[in-house]
């Protein structure tokens, strides 16, 4: 008669930010994690996340939603976001157009303003 088998132990699991691909790989130098000016920047990012911006593009329209990520090319991905067609056009430039989810290309970026939460009014950074 035969021992029962004995299961190896399962890997350790990896920290969510790793699993999902928005942790830093191993070939990341180790400069990154001990650079302040970088931990500074991040931080400042991080910060940024879920709050409402304004996005000005080339085109002259505007986009207002809740950003939600960048990448390194310095594309933006907006929740929520609203179209706000330049005054010049056809249609009611007052009058936003919904989009949902948005993404928009950091080479088209002219401007980008963070609302501020304020007791009296919503003012824009």
């Amino acid at each position: 008669m035969a021992a029962p088998a004995v299961p190896e132990p399962l890997p350790p699991r990896q920290p969510r930010g790793e699993e999902n691909g928005c942790g830093k790989s191993p070939e990341d130098s180790v400069e990154d994690k001990t650079d302040s000016s970088y931990l500074h920047a991040r931080y400042k990012l991080e910060n940024l996340l879920n709050k409402s911006m304004r996005i000005r593009m080339t085109d002259g329209r505007t986009l207002v939603g809740c950003f939600l990520c960048t990448d390194r090319d310095c594309n933006v991905i907006l929740g929520s976001a609203q179209e706000y067609l330049k005054a010049s056009d056809s249609f009611s430039a007052g009058e936003p157009r919904v989009l949902g989810l948005a993404m928009v290309p950091g080479h088209h970026i002219v401007s980008i303003e963070v609302e501020l939460e304020s007791l009296s009014s919503l003012q824009y950074l």
